[in-house]
């Protein structure tokens, strides 16, 4: 994934998640995914894994589509 997709995906998984008004430690522990990495994926700091993205969607009810630009 480059650069610019993880920054477009994670800005985007933010976006939802305050959205959904969801702290990003509330979003890290039910998804089960660390607060700082999590924190780098919303800054597009890493890439996310699919499975991940999966969880992200699942915790913030939207389809995993709506998380990809």
């Amino acid at each position: 994934m480059n650069q610019g997709l993880a920054e477009s995906i994670g800005s985007q998984i933010r976006k939802v998640r305050k959205q959904e008004r969801i702290s990003q430690e509330q979003l890290a522990l039910l998804t089960g995914i660390d607060r700082s990495y999590l924190g780098r994926i919303e800054r597009g700091e890493v890439s996310v894994t699919v499975e991940k993205l999966a969880q992200i969607a699942h915790v913030l009810k939207v389809d995993i589509k709506n998380l990809i630009p």
